[in-house]
């Protein structure tokens, strides 16, 4: 998950976030997300607020891999891009450090940076993920926007960071928002960034070049959005590694599929989780599986659905369970 935005998440000259989002829209090339716009901030829910230390309990794995969580089509689709030839070089190419420094500076100059003194309750939520996944932690900024998402950004060996709009901080609560931080360290503890930040540059020089670039350029992008949605359905397992609860993970994603701070409190996991079963017998048609093809042919995130249905499912495998048994507890001071 290591990308970013210059400032919207349109890539034109801009190499793409990793997002928890879940549709695209727009222009070609992107590799963005397009949710309801919510109205302005009302409040910020993450508060400094210094009285007393408790200790808190979480969770780590012992000797966790990538590959322990890393889904199916996520293994089998970075193999595919793996295998187009001289994506590596050409977009190290294609990447230069006037690049790199207008995404950091305008990601660092608009953004409030957290940390034990700066928004200490969502530092430690980010410390407390990281440690679950075993993956150093990276900065995390605050940055005010409308539009609810999270993104990060790392490039070239730096160190990554994270970005969470307000307006996503204002929709979810507190173990929800954990889950969101877990979801962007699972981009990076597989090492997705690298890969997309390298395709989208590519894609986006091939659409420059006359005659077939674009016909390049759309072949990669399909590839491309095939790899970030089972890209997705990865990180999704590493939140619900942290959160160990996966209606919370479904939660989240109920909130970004049709939520808004006014209805948060209204909203049904297990009400969400039915539509995702009728969803998926309606698509088992021979008619209904050519209409879900072709509507998630061009998205970048798979549907808020399938992912709540691909979510329940892991957390009732057995493969799930293993790495649970596992898990052991990690005590950590904190600040309230």
């Amino acid at each position: 998950m290591a990308i970013a935005s210059i400032p919207s998440f349109n890539l034109t000259a801009k190499s793409s976030p990793l997002c928890f989002n879940f549709h695209i829209t727009g222009t070609k090339p992107l590799f963005t997300s397009s949710y309801a716009k919510f109205g302005s901030l009302k409040k910020n829910p993450i508060q400094i607020s210094v009285c007393k230390a408790v200790v808190s309990s979480s969770l780590s794995f012992r000797d966790l891999d990538a590959d322990d969580f890393r889904h199916p089509l996520d293994k089998q689709n970075t193999l595919l891009l793996k295998a187009i030839p001289g994506l590596n070089e050409i977009g190290k190419a294609l990447l230069g450090s006037i690049t790199e420094q207008v995404m950091v500076l305008e990601n660092i100059g608009t953004s409030v940076l957290v940390s034990e003194n700066q928004l200490s309750e969502l530092h430690q939520l980010m410390i407390q993920s990281a440690e679950a996944l075993k993956i150093e932690a990276p900065d995390l900024y605050v940055r005010q926007s409308p539009v609810p998402n999270a993104y990060t950004l790392a490039i070239n060996g730096k160190k990554p960071f994270v970005v969470v709009h307000t307006s996503l901080i204002e929709l979810l609560t507190r173990k929800e928002l954990q889950a969101v931080l877990a979801h962007e360290l699972g981009h990076l503890k597989c090492d997705h960034g690298v890969w997309l930040t390298l395709a989208n540059i590519l894609t986006v020089g091939a659409y420059t070049i006359p005659g077939i670039g674009g016909m390049i350029a759309q072949n990669l992008e399909e590839q491309l959005f095939r790899w970030l949605r089972a890209a997705e359905l990865t990180c999704d397992r590493a939140a619900l590694l942290v959160v160990q609860d996966p209606k919370v993970v479904m939660s989240v994603l109920m909130k970004l599929a049709g939520g808004s701070p006014s209805l948060a409190d209204q909203l049904n996991v297990d009400a969400f989780l039915e539509q995702a079963r009728s969803y998926e017998k309606a698509a088992a048609s021979p008619v209904g599986w050519y209409i879900r093809n072709a509507q998630t042919r061009q998205l970048s995130h798979p549907l808020p659905v399938l992912r709540a249905r691909e979510i329940d499912e892991w957390s009732r495998s057995q493969e799930y369970k293993s790495l649970m048994k596992r898990a052991i507890s990690t005590n950590s001071v904190q600040k309230v």
